[in-house]
């Protein structure tokens, strides 16, 4: 048999010497341990030269679907505009709202591939990417199309959410705007994306506990998994919900306490937690120590987006997860892999075994902790999306 590559000098965990990884029709093979005599011979060779080869990084949380610009909201922000006072000026997320409402689906499709490119340079293999730019139910279809669409071309996965519970429309009453979503746009978001996962935003000023709970137990109805913003400013009561409705994660966590990570962390429900949104905004993060230690499923993100976390690069998010949520070194890179690939049902990547997809991204460098010891560009030199380098090389 003659594979399709093999990866020579790749270096794997914290063994001491180099192996050979053999990938054959978008899978891993093989781990060929030193010593072997006669490899196995394959139509395309790549010498790693001893560096660190990863499984590709599994980004569970993104907004990167969506039209516009903040930049000069921004820039406004850190002159010292009251946030308020953008907000009464038609700023924040309805500011992205009416831009994404304004651009068609192709263009949606088009830019939101560029920026998967951009993450995917960054070694992100599989990519979450939510709707919620929409607030009515054309738009939050629209965006879904746009998303299914660019992922047809992306050379890794994608994966839609329907966050259709991300903010509240100011320009309709509060009950009215939900009772619409839960009776218009779930029933088409469920005819034409059935099984998709749904998503919410709870939070002061966002969706409430009460109207989250009457969304999700509408969409677990009718076959829904559900995941949930939770925690970001303000915990609400979101946790307790979230573990006794099953729900498959809670977002953000940076407002939970030590009791609340401990009772998640007792649950099957991940944690999620974004640390890039704290850098750019207020320096508050989860504690992924205490989850971690408590023996909570902790996945990272980048909670990619146009206001909050304009982070295209989980290896930044690993950096950060190193720093300032006090996880180790391999504990931020599982986070970042494993863990991401089993919340989003995705068993086949995360690990390097023989038998599971060929995600692999190469670090320019032969010791693995510089991967968060390092910070400020890109470490990943090459990736690998379903046994095919992604060209040109970084």
């Amino acid at each position: 048999m003659t594979a399709d590559l093999r990866i020579d000098r790749a270096r794997l965990d914290d063994r001491d010497e180099p192996v050979a990884l053999l990938i054959d029709d978008g899978l891993i093979q093989a781990v060929i341990e030193p010593g072997d005599t006669a490899p196995p011979r394959a139509r395309s060779t790549f010498d790693a030269a001893g560096r660190c080869v990863l499984p590709g990084f599994v980004d569970v949380h993104t907004h990167a679907c969506f039209a516009g610009s903040r930049l000069d909201e921004w820039q406004r922000k850190l002159a010292g505009v009251p946030y308020l006072q953008l907000l009464e000026e038609g700023g924040g997320i309805m500011a992205t709202v009416r831009a994404t409402r304004a651009a068609d689906e192709d263009r949606l499709a088009a830019t939101l591939l560029v920026r998967l490119e951009r993450m995917l340079r960054h070694g992100s293999t599989t990519i979450e990417v939510k709707s919620g730019y929409g607030l009515e139910t054309a738009t939050e279809l629209k965006m879904l199309r746009a998303i299914r669409q660019a992922g047809e071309t992306f050379p890794g996965t994608v994966v839609p959410t329907a966050c259709i519970g991300h903010a509240i429309d100011p320009d309709v009453e509060v009950d009215e705007f939900v009772r619409r979503t839960i009776e218009q746009t779930l029933p088409a978001i469920s005819e034409e994306f059935p099984g998709i996962a749904l998503d919410a935003y709870c939070e002061h000023g966002a969706w409430s506990p009460e109207h989250c709970i009457a969304l999700f137990e509408a969409g677990a109805e009718a076959g829904h998994p559900i995941r949930v913003h939770a925690d970001q400013f303000n915990a609400l009561g979101m946790i307790e919900a979230a573990i006794e409705r099953g729900f498959a994660s809670v977002d953000h966590l940076e407002a939970t306490d030590a009791n609340g990570l401990r009772t998640l962390a007792r649950s099957d429900t991940f944690g999620v937690m974004l640390p890039a949104s704290g850098f750019h905004l207020d320096d508050r993060y989860g504690d992924g120590r205490a989850f971690v230690d408590a023996g909570g499923n902790l996945a990272l993100g980048s909670n990619f987006n146009p206001g909050s976390a304009p982070c295209y690069s989980m290896p930044f998010v690993i950096q950060l997860a190193v720093r300032k949520l006090g996880l180790e070194i391999d504990e931020a890179i599982a986070a970042a892999t494993a863990s991401g690939a089993r919340l989003l049902g995705l068993h086949d990547r995360g690990r390097i075994e023989p038998g599971l997809r060929a995600d692999l991204v190469v670090l320019d460098t032969d010791d693995r902790r510089a991967l968060a010891f390092e910070f400020g560009g890109n470490p990943v030199i090459r990736t690998l999306a379903g046994g095919r380098w992604v060209e040109p090389p970084q």
